[in-house]
């Protein structure tokens, strides 16, 4: 099947079945996948328009939604921390979008971005799970009970522990305002600068919005090695706010795309939603298994996935 607007020609399913295997397991993570699914689009698809950023945020639209609704469902959503997030990351996302078209057209230059961006932080996460695994005390305990409760607990009552109704079990807000914001999470206090997350949710923006991946898959892990918040939080968290950004940066390209009519700017929307359709079931389906994985797993996964495509960028620019 032939896609226009990325010059592309790929079968009809190909999009929808990577994105599957994708995002379920990235979105265990808090991150929906997106950054993975660009250089697969870039590298084995052959899309290199500017444009392949905003579908990459059209997946996120499409994908996400599912997977916040599991995680709302059970109970892990704080939402004071989701807002957080939103409003500094969305003037970022602007900001990101104009650096993209702007500066970083070129893709050799755009992958080296990136290949820094996820080096540096996959490198840091991985220094931080090593020092946990050599005898250091890990500071969030709750991540433990929270994955020792569902070993021990049988399938239907782990179920039920995390209806709608019993939220409070999991996590509960106890203050928040312009300075911090406070919750609990298993018996496990949890306290955070308003300032620093939005501040940090800042940048992240402008990085997200010149990679075309919402933010997610750089905040959920900053979250867990600098504010050292509980995986099994952050993920809700980071997923929300990249879909809401995600809507923010698919409708900028959009509107600034006559302006740019030598190059392809606006996303392929068949594209985009065909990806989306497989991320869907796929972050469903991560997002009710999160809970069964260990904390220590999903944050090498994440480190893993992150230090291995930064690799591949870097060889790619010296033109390995």
């Amino acid at each position: 099947m032939y896609f226009s607007t990325a010059d592309i020609e790929v079968a009809v399913w190909v999009p929808p079945l990577v994105a599957f295997g994708v995002s379920f397991f990235t979105s265990m993570g808090g991150v929906s996948g997106a950054f993975l699914l660009l250089p697969f689009q870039m590298s084995f698809l052959g899309y290199t328009h500017p444009s392949v950023s905003a579908t990459n945020q059209l997946f996120n639209i499409v994908a996400i939604p599912s997977g916040v609704y599991r995680y709302w469902h059970e109970g892990r959503m704080v939402w004071p921390l989701t807002w957080i997030v939103v409003l500094g990351t969305l003037p970022g996302v602007f900001i990101g979008a104009i650096v993209r078209v702007n500066w970083l057209p070129d893709p050799r230059m755009f992958k080296l971005f990136a290949a820094g961006v996820l080096l540096y932080i996959g490198v840091k996460m991985i220094r931080d799970v090593l020092k946990q695994g050599n005898g250091n005390k890990s500071k969030n305990n709750s991540e433990k009970r929270f994955q020792k409760m569902m070993k021990t607990a049988r399938p239907n009552t782990a179920q039920k522990g995390f209806s709608r109704g019993q939220s409070n079990a999991t996590s509960t807000v106890t203050h928040f305002n312009l300075r911090r914001l406070g919750f609990t999470f298993y018996d496990e206090s949890f306290d955070v600068s308003f300032p620093g997350i939005f501040f940090l949710s800042f940048i992240v923006g402008i990085i997200g919005g010149i990679y075309g991946i919402g933010g997610g898959a750089i905040i959920a892990p900053f979250f867990v090695t600098f504010f050292r918040l509980p995986v099994y939080i952050v993920a809700g968290a980071a997923l929300m706010g990249t879909f809401v950004t995600s809507i923010a940066g698919v409708a900028f390209y959009q509107v600034i795309a006559p302006f740019y009519p030598h190059l392809s700017v606006a996303p392929d929307w068949l594209l985009g939603i065909l990806f989306g359709i497989g991320g869907m079931a796929g972050m469903y389906l991560g997002a009710r298994c999160q809970k069964f994985v260990p904390a220590r797993a999903i944050k090498w996964l994440l480190a893993g996935i992150m230090v291995l495509t930064a690799g591949k960028y870097v060889l790619a620019f010296f033109g390995y």
